[in-house]
């Protein structure tokens, strides 16, 4: 079995919800580091950082600005870690049906 058809069969045995889960997770560390290196290196300007956490700040975009910091920056990875975990999944299982795997939630 070819390198990519074998890839291919590990994507589909993995299930939607463990695939979202394992983004959201790596979209949380990658927002938290891309925080701390805006916060602490470039003082709030890194270039890209709006691009990084855009879930996370989409779904601040909600709330107030008045909010303290922790509420805050808890409220943007939640938000990270929840639209990151929905795209993904939902992403997985429109793979599993387009590419017509007869098991969608395999765990």
């Amino acid at each position: 079995m070819s390198q990519f058809k074998l890839f291919i069969h590990k994507v589909n045995a993995v299930s939607a919800v463990k695939i979202g889960i394992i983004a959201g997770l790596a979209s949380v560390f990658i927002g938290a580091i891309a925080f701390a290196l805006s916060w602490n290196i470039w003082g709030g300007g890194m270039p890209g950082y709006r691009i990084f956490v855009f879930p996370g700040n989409f779904v601040l975009s909600f709330f107030s600005e008045e909010i303290n910091f922790w509420p805050k920056l808890l409220l943007m990875l939640s938000g990270q870690f929840i639209l990151v975990s929905l795209f993904f999944g939902c992403l997985q299982l429109v793979y599993k049906k387009l590419s017509g795997s007869k098991k969608i939630n395999n765990q």
